[in-house]
């Protein structure tokens, strides 16, 4: 079997859907063992069981690698410029090394960063992913007018209720890190209550806190996350068009595809154009029909196989017979 080959057959396997529903069960049944794992009882009866599981994941995984390798076989260097190949391999085969094998925490820590493949085969989660390294950039942005919202009403509440509640407003640390618990508004009621037992301007802290933290952080929040995930699902739709590559070869194919049905078109012509000179042959003596009417026929044969031929089809076999007229 020639490269060529090699490579359809597995870039055909990869884009079937059995394919990505195997990797899904592979990651399921990976799962599932790496908790087991945590039942001793389990472990003490069944461990040489959920060992063999883990090994038979193991090795659907690496199965998968080599064929979506073989995927790029004719060009080899594409498979790694795709960053989800080389993070699987990197799941992969870190496991197999000496080193990795006797430490057990960073051993089931790649073991369950396994799960994270299921990313992979799912664009609406893909969608996700590209969407939250797009909003990197915007969260740290929002990050630090949240920390400066979060130190600003600190430093008040430290000023406000530092003496009266020293365990939660003792330092401005402790005084950020209630208030940011605060931004679930669990507990604000008591909160508010207790707070205007010390001072009324607990009543304008709290609230203008609510409205500022609470409510303007959360949906400036929400609101660049919808817009880094619509630029996600425009960037993933782009992604799905057809490359300068693709397009050539699905072209050249259609014009394979054509030229065999000439061919065969053409072909049945000239059987066509024989079998009506071969009746004519053998009629020509007999009294029965005339010659004009065997022509006559040969004209409808031919002209029936001429709207069968491709436009740009050759229309040799035609030239003989129309001599006639």
């Amino acid at each position: 079997m020639t490269t060529t080959k090699i490579a359809e057959a597995c870039t055909d396997a990869v884009e079937a859907t059995w394919f990505h529903l195997a990797g899904l069960v592979l990651i399921v049944v990976n799962a599932l063992a790496l908790g087991l794992e945590t039942y001793d009882p389990l472990v003490a009866s069944f461990g040489a069981v959920i060992s063999g599981i883990e090994w038979f994941c193991l090795a659907g995984f690496v199965a998968e690698l080599l064929v979506r390798f073989g995927a790029h076989l004719r060009a080899p260097a594409g498979f790694f410029r795709d960053g989800w190949n080389v993070f699987d391999l990197l799941i992969v085969v870190a496991p197999l090394l000496p080193g990795v094998r006797e430490n057990v925490t960073l051993l089931r820590l790649l073991r369950l960063a396994r799960m994270v493949r299921t990313f992979r085969l799912f664009p609406s989660l893909r969608v996700i992913l590209i969407g939250i390294r797009r909003a990197l950039p915007g969260l740290g942005g929002f990050l630090s007018v949240t920390v400066l919202v979060l130190y600003a009403y600190a430093m008040l509440g430290w000023m406000m209720f530092g003496e009266a509640f020293p365990e939660r407003y003792g330092t401005v640390g402790e005084a950020m890190l209630t208030l940011f618990l605060l931004l679930s508004l669990d507990g604000i009621t008591d909160t508010l209550v207790a707070g205007r037992e010390v001072t009324e301007w607990a009543v304008l802290y709290y609230v203008s806190y609510m409205v500022a933290a609470c409510y303007l952080l959360t949906n400036l929040l929400v609101g660049l996350v919808l817009t880094t995930l619509q630029e996600a699902h425009e960037e993933m739709a782009a992604s799905k068009q057809p490359t300068a590559e693709e397009t050539q070869r699905l072209a050249d194919a259609a014009e394979r595809a054509a030229s065999a049905a000439g061919k065969a078109a053409l072909a049945a012509g000239q059987a066509a154009v024989a079998a009506a000179h071969q009746a004519v042959a053998a009629t020509s003596g007999s009294g029965e029909p005339s010659i004009q009417d065997q022509l006559a026929q040969v004209r409808r044969i031919l002209d029936d196989v001429e709207r069968r031929l491709p436009r740009q089809g050759p229309a040799a076999p035609a030239q003989p017979a129309r001599a006639g007229r």
